[in-house]
């Protein structure tokens, strides 16, 4: 069976195994999760400073090598690269399982983050170079949906594993052997040359303006999603939930995610030029709703509307990112670029906010929540203000 890409065909295995690289770039830090609350007793010595180690260094790791294989991979193999990736992804999982010493499980987060911001790029740019127009819409959306899916699936799977031998969980580590299994397919469409869109026909290098738009939309949406994950404990405590729902909440935050993907093109029909504002519509009526969230159906909702809205432009931006160049030898340090952004995002994300709040005076544990939400609406009218803008409008080939 033969799949269209938009300026051919591929068969179906291939894509599957181009595909089986995004089961694996959202995966970091989840195994560690389950051991975080029991690091004294697994670690006695451990300090407070280790155990922020732990969770901060992966993802400075994976920035710079986000942006080394976007680099590399303009003069270089792209398979090679992505061989490399795996071979850190999985030699780390394979060392997961063996660490009894804290300053060894820092050592090999940083290799997974390594190897992480190794593949992240490749895993877009294999889609954006082997697909063109609609079809490269439809991947891509797609490529973030299994992505997405691969987090659900293996945050349900680390949680079970979580109930018994503290290694247990880092078996999810082990997935690269899915690409490596196929790499043979993936090999045949790594290096093959980008579509040259309209806005690619002349010059070398990047459209600065279009760069700058699309960073900023995306630091934007990750900037406030990211309270989710840093601030809803806090949240549930205050209104007296279990602790233990966060897990139920952010859940659902990922499918919401996972949801846009597969269908992108119809809300793309259904929204039109105003599918980006939509979007960031939804994100600010979900961070709304967490606002006055004394209850689970509430909280849950707004979950749902917040990944809901992350889910349509993450790949919208992905696709953008390949028609902010004008050279096709410069897509993967597009998504490198704005991917490395994701993650600046992420880990600043915290220090800006918490640095807001101590600078008011507030200790209110809504705050981070209300904060973004007056963000996120501000926000929403400047993308309505400049929305015949390259970041927040829709390509008209895809209104066909």
């Amino acid at each position: 069976m033969n799949i269209k890409t938009g300026k051919g065909s591929m068969p179906l295995i291939s894509l599957i195994a181009i595909l089986s690289v995004s089961l694996l770039v959202n995966l970091p830090g989840l195994a560690i999760s389950p051991v975080l609350a029991n690091l004294d007793k697994i670690f006695p010595n451990t300090s407070q400073l280790e155990i922020q180690m732990l969770t901060i260094l992966p993802n400075l790791f994976i920035i710079p090598f986000v942006l080394l294989s976007g680099q590399i991979a303009s003069s270089s193999s792209k398979s090679i690269i992505l061989l490399w990736g795996l071979g850190f992804y999985l030699t780390s999982g394979v060392l997961y399982l063996f660490t009894n010493e804290m300053w060894q499980l820092i050592a090999v987060s940083c290799l997974l983050g390594v190897g992480c911001g190794l593949l992240i790029p490749l895993a877009a740019s294999l889609v954006t170079d082997n697909f063109d127009g609609k079809v490269r819409m439809q991947m891509l959306g797609i490529k973030s949906g299994v992505a997405n899916l691969a987090l659900i699936i293996a945050t349900l799977v680390v949680g079970w594993l979580g109930k018994g031998n503290w290694h247990l969980p880092f078996i999810v580590y082990l997935l690269p052997l899915i690409p490596l299994a196929m790499f043979g397919y993936i090999r045949l469409y790594a290096n093959l040359p980008a579509p040259v869109t309209k806005q690619k026909e002349n010059g070398k290098g990047f459209i600065v303006p279009r760069m700058v738009s699309i960073v900023f939309l995306y630091f934007g949406i990750t900037f406030f999603v990211i309270v989710l994950s840093y601030y809803l404990p806090f949240l549930l405590a205050k209104h007296g939930i279990d602790a233990s729902k966060v897990g139920t909440i952010t859940a659902i935050f990922f499918f919401a995610i996972f949801l846009p993907g597969f269908i992108l093109p119809l809300i793309v029909k259904l929204f039109r030029r105003r599918t980006v504002f939509f979007a960031m519509f939804s994100i600010a009526l979900g961070l709304g709703l967490l606002c006055i969230g004394y209850t689970m159906p509430l909280l849950c909702t707004g979950a749902f509307f917040m990944g809901w809205g992350y889910g349509i432009i993450q790949p919208t931006i992905y696709d953008k990112a390949t028609r902010a160049v004008n050279s096709p030898d410069k897509n993967t340090m597009a998504l490198a670029i704005i991917l490395a952004t994701n993650y600046v995002a992420i880990t600043i994300a915290p220090f800006i906010i918490d640095g807001i709040r101590d600078l008011i005076g507030s200790k209110s544990d809504l705050f981070p929540f209300q904060l973004n939400v007056v963000l996120a609406v501000i926000y929403g009218v400047f993308i309505l203000v400049h929305r015949n803008s390259f970041a927040f409008d829709t390509d008209p080939e895809y209104l066909k």
